[in-house]
């Protein structure tokens, strides 16, 4: 049995919201759950407990998924927020998860890396982002639609031999796409792995020394494909990819 560390989502304590308002929530989203859970395969929300409790639960997990939810702290990457900028980010989770991905990094886990995933891996490897798109590029391409949410997709281009375009066998792919923040800068020893033509955003990436250290990273979201599946491209062959490094 795989066992496959996901990091947990954080929900706040809010006085207007209807269940639990009072306490913090830890939770993955459904279709994360869905997405991951097959025969042989056991997904395991890691909680938020002292790293004494915590290591002893990271030392018996296979690999690790890094899903998506709030943006990156700028306080992560250290910068200030921008101006006008509307959200702060989730810092207390960026800590959470560096310590988790530095773990896995350093005794040699296959990393799965998901949309802020994506973006905290970049983090980790010394890169900045771009904490609007939509203020700080010119881009004309609409990555998130919070109506229409995992209903956006654009197109993206593998470069010539990349890992991506071994994986699905052609350098286009359609994606969904659900986030506002982007790379900036990428961090050391990344390799890229798809753009986004127009615009030049980084879309995915992996870690140069794949015999080393696994770590595949997609800004898009594989476990929403279900929702415009006649549109974007099958996740299936990107998650079989990671669970073969992890038999």
């Amino acid at each position: 049995m795989i066992k496959l560390g996901v990091t947990t989502c954080f929900m706040y304590p809010d006085p207007t919201r209807a269940v639990f308002g009072q306490k913090t929530l830890t939770y993955f989203e459904h279709d994360m759950s869905r997405f991951l859970s097959r025969i042989g395969v056991m997904p395991i929300l890691l909680p938020d407990v002292p790293w004494a409790e915590l290591e002893q639960y990271l030392h018996e997990m296979d690999g690790f998924v890094f899903q998506g939810g709030a943006d990156v702290s700028p306080k992560s990457y250290k910068e200030e927020m921008i101006e006008n900028g509307r959200w702060p980010g989730d810092y207390h989770r960026d800590q959470y998860e560096l310590k988790i991905m530095d773990y896995a990094f350093k005794n040699k886990k296959p990393i799965l890396a998901i949309c802020r995933g994506f973006q905290l891996a970049n983090v980790y490897f010394g890169g900045s982002l771009y904490q609007d798109l939509k203020i700080q590029t010119k881009t004309n391409i609409e990555h998130r639609n919070a109506e229409l949410y995992d209903k956006i997709f654009h197109e993206v281009e593998c470069p010539s031999g990349s890992l991506l375009e071994q994986i699905y066998n052609k350098k286009k792919l359609t994606v969904n796409s659900v986030h506002h923040q982007g790379i900036k800068t990428l961090g050391n020893d990344l390799v890229v792995d798809a753009l986004s033509p127009d615009d030049k955003i980084i879309e995915a990436f992996h870690y140069k020394n794949m015999d080393e250290n696994f770590v595949l990273a997609v800004q898009w979201h594989p476990e929403f494909s279900h929702t415009i599946k006649d549109t974007v491209i099958d996740p299936e062959p990107l998650l079989n990819y990671f669970l073969k490094r992890l038999e």
